[in-house]
């Protein structure tokens, strides 16, 4: 369903303007936002039956716009719940054909609320959840070293790296190995013998290092040890079949391969020292990220911190089931003390050596703050992961929302900022504390 909300295209200094979006690295945006938003009414229910108002919603809904304004991301999709109601689904933008090198002729694919689209590091929260439930299950026991269960792990000062201190990125082990060949990503054997050989960095395992990519790798080979079988299997056996998920899983069904929304590299191409921090983190450059991503075998492949894909709804979903203790649709998915340990404080604030700021973790979430946090102000009761800075999903127990807003651009050194932020901040304004 479409809802009029046009936007003013500069008629002046057209040439200018194209100069500046290819500069900035921006999508071409339509004359009209109606023609590219999506609503699921039906989904909707009646914002003051959950204590928020109509003029409240929308005015969340114009934060979506003004993100999408910026030109770096081609497609965006929101689901937010409220008292665990669906108070908003919708989508704005393409899934494909409108990226910033992509010609008009290019087939263009509407954004829809049931597009699905890689979360990327968001996966770890899912990820981390899997290992509090086998804790759950006896199998696992958080504060027991890795090499317990895998002892090859415990080469070069890491015997007594715990399960605990990979959720919570202390394992220092933080990047893969310089020089790594792409298709390395998805031969998760090799991977393993390579983290296996890496020295620790953080033996005490006291120092604050964000793992992008690696403890996935290594939670993964936990879950293999201990149950038989693979963490995809794990995956779908406790969270995807009990919660009806139809994606939701490390990369994708070849038969919905080609549902995937498109990611995109945007912004101004990142300069150092940005661009060196990048690439400690992730590997590569932003433009490789694109490619990787949109590449057939990493959707085919499992990277447990990075490629899970589904809906926004989906991502919604699941943290609805975490803020209702671990219960979903009156089915009991994990017990409410596991939630409670995975959402549980690490420690205070501490300057993470990776993202080059202060953050505060559980271990596997993201974790707010007062008087201001990532996830907006006052946001101390707030838990849950980002991915790739501009993919977002969280709950705020203190009003009682889960959110999920997942993008398809990339921009690292953009104009987004700002708009992020006026979006978070515009949730904690119009959804009171309950």
């Amino acid at each position: 369903m479409l809802i009029d909300s046009p936007i003013q295209i500069a008629k002046q200094w057209p040439s200018l303007g194209a100069f500046k979006a290819s500069a900035m690295n921006t999508i071409t945006l339509p004359n009209s936002l109606a023609r590219v938003t999506t609503i699921e009414r039906s989904q909707e229910v009646d914002p003051e039956l959950v204590g928020m108002s109509k003029q409240g919603v929308e005015s969340i809904w114009r934060a979506i716009e003004a993100i999408y304004k910026t030109g770096v991301h081609p497609g965006i999709s929101l689901c937010l719940r409220r008292q665990g109601k669906v108070v908003m689904q919708r989508a704005i933008g393409h899934a494909e054909g409108n990226g910033p090198n992509e010609t008009g002729s290019s087939t263009q694919v509407l954004m829809r609320p049931e597009t699905p689209i890689c979360f990327f590091s968001a996966s770890k929260a899912v990820t981390a959840l899997l290992i509090h439930m086998l804790n759950e299950d006896k199998l696992i026991n958080l504060h027991d070293p890795i090499s317990f269960y895998a002892p090859e792990f415990a080469k070069h000062g890491k015997k007594n790296i715990t399960v605990h201190q990979v959720l919570s990125h202390r394992s220092g082990v933080p990047g893969l190995p310089a020089g790594l060949p792409v298709e390395t990503l998805w031969d998760n054997d090799t991977i393993w013998r390579l983290l296996c050989d890496s020295p620790s960095a953080s033996a005490r395992g006291d120092k604050l290092a964000y793992h992008a990519l690696t403890g996935g790798y290594i939670l993964e080979r936990v879950v293999n040890v201990v149950t038989g079988k693979t963490i995809q299997d794990v995956l779908d056996e406790k969270i995807r079949q009990p919660m009806g998920m139809k994606y939701f899983r490390y990369g994708v069904e070849d038969r919905y391969a080609n549902r995937i929304a498109n990611n995109y590299s945007t912004g101004i191409k990142p300069f150092f020292p940005v661009s060196y921090l990048i690439k400690r983190a992730l590997g590569g450059p932003l433009d490789m990220v694109e490619a990787v991503s949109n590449d057939a075998k990493f959707k085919q492949a499992v990277i447990p911190a990075g490629n899970m894909m589904g809906t926004a709804e989906e991502m919604n979903r699941f943290f609805q089931m975490m803020l209702n203790g671990g219960e979903w649709m009156g089915k009991r998915v994990c017990q409410d003390i596991t939630i409670r340990r995975a959402v549980q404080e690490v420690a205070a604030v501490q300057f993470d050596r990776t993202l080059m700021m202060p953050m505060r973790y559980s271990a596997g979430m993201m974790l707010g703050g007062n008087p201001i946090g990532i996830w907006g102000k006052n946001s101390a009761h707030c838990y849950g992961h980002i991915g790739l800075i501009n993919k977002m999903a969280w709950v705020d127990e203190a009003r009682d929302i889960s959110v999920s807003l997942m993008t398809s651009g990339v921009p690292i050194v953009a104009n987004n900022i700002p708009s992020l932020i006026s979006f978070v901040n515009g949730i904690g304004k119009h959804c009171p504390h309950v």
